[in-house]
């Protein structure tokens, strides 16, 4: 009797079998364009399968997704393809990004990334080189050390910077640190420098002092030779904004600001505010200001519904209402930004004793990051949160 003819070859069952081999995050070594070709035509080399299946299992990395917008739950750690790499960028082994409140509003649904840009969360790291793009012109090494300015992809072990936006990390500063400085400084160096074109000896009143871009505007002012005064809602934090150079505090939660800066300034008011309040704050800012001021607009925490006489106030003090947002800037704008910044600011990081320093309030690693996005939403953080992507035991630079 003869014994019927196996469905498949061999060599097909061991391809199969290598096929549904799973790694440790569960991403499959093969692709479903690969599985159906097999299924399809019942022919495909084992070599040429272990090969391909190697070659793409090496391209993989771990980032943090999110599937449907929703709370800190929705953040999913996965196996994702690496990014390729367009003309001009940089390939770079993240060892830390850090947390911005546009991340909470993104995995919310809210502030989706421009068109074309990666859709991971995070918006700042900093890592080494591993890959250089094609293209690539300013001198950049293998295994440097940078730090970034990112439209996203933060949140992974790998990602595509144009080189433009590559800054060198400062020698006495770790990888860790370091990913506490791109968005935060940046943002408050561009409200000050380029938007409010601060002046020596003006005063500024920045809101939401103890935050990471409050604590890097207030040491920005003083390098500028100008007055920060902050605003904050604990005692603790308002403490800390001093430590860092603030000339004066003033609890939010507990007494009308617009007084206190009165007082402070003799009746002048706050030539520059730096506002990420916006709506709930809109009164008592116009009453700050002094003639001629620059209210500085870039965040709406609360609220951006404005009710009353706006217009009229502002007008009677000749002031200016300036906005600005940076993520949407184009790669022009921001490559100038991280020019100046680094020809007018990064030096004082290395300073000995350094006069410039990120503030970093706590340290998260990439399993803990709903818990990280729980710790920012619940308003406890003073300075940056930082998410290890490398463990720091690891961290060999």
């Amino acid at each position: 009797m003869l014994k019927p003819k196996p469905l498949f070859p061999k060599s097909f069952t061991v391809i199969l079998n290598l096929m549904l081999t799973v790694d440790v995050a569960g991403c499959c070594l093969c692709s479903d364009h690969q599985m159906h070709h097999i299924l399809r035509t019942g022919r495909h080399s084992l070599a040429n399968t272990y090969q391909t299946c190697c070659s793409s299992f090496s391209k993989m990395m771990r980032a943090v997704c999110v599937d449907v917008p929703g709370g800190p739950e929705n953040l999913l750690l996965r196996s994702v393809p690496r990014p390729q790499l367009k003309d001009g960028e940089v390939l770079v082994k993240v060892h830390a990004t850090a947390l911005n409140r546009a991340d909470l509003l993104q995995r919310r649904g809210l502030y989706p990334p421009p068109p074309g840009e990666s859709d991971i969360i995070g918006l700042e790291v900093a890592g080494t080189v591993d890959t250089l793009g094609p293209g690539v012109k300013r001198g950049w090494r293998p295994d440097d050390r940078v730090m970034a300015l990112l439209c996203g992809g933060g949140y992974a072990e790998y990602v595509a910077v144009p080189e433009e936006l590559l800054m060198a990390v400062p020698t006495n500063l770790t990888l860790s640190q370091a990913a506490a400085i791109p968005e935060a400084w940046l943002t408050a160096f561009q409200l000050l420098a380029f938007v409010a074109q601060v002046k020596e000896g003006e005063v500024v009143l920045a809101h939401a002092g103890a935050s990471g871009v409050g604590t890097a505007a207030v040491q920005l002012v003083r390098l500028f030779g100008a007055v920060p005064v902050v605003t904050a809602g604990s005692s603790e934090k308002l403490k800390m904004a001093e430590s860092l150079g603030a000339a004066a505090g003033f609890n939010y939660k507990e007494e009308r600001f617009e007084k206190r800066v009165q007082d402070f300034t003799g009746g002048k008011g706050a030539n520059v505010i730096l506002d990420c309040i916006g709506g709930a704050n809109w009164e008592q800012n116009v009453n700050s200001l002094a003639m001629d001021g620059r209210w500085v607009l870039y965040g709406t925490m609360g609220g951006r519904g404005v009710q009353g006489d706006l217009l009229g106030k502002l007008l009677s003090k000749r002031g200016h209402l300036l906005s600005s947002l940076l993520r949407s800037r184009s790669l022009q704008y921001k490559a100038e930004l991280v020019q100046a910044f680094t020809r007018r600011v990064l030096p004082y990081f290395s300073d000995q004793p350094a006069s410039l320093t990120p503030v970093i309030d706590s340290m998260f690693n990439m399993d803990d990051i709903a818990e990280a996005h729980r710790h920012m939403e619940a308003n406890k953080n003073m300075g940056k949160i930082v998410i290890n992507v490398v463990p720091q035991n690891q961290e060999t630079q």
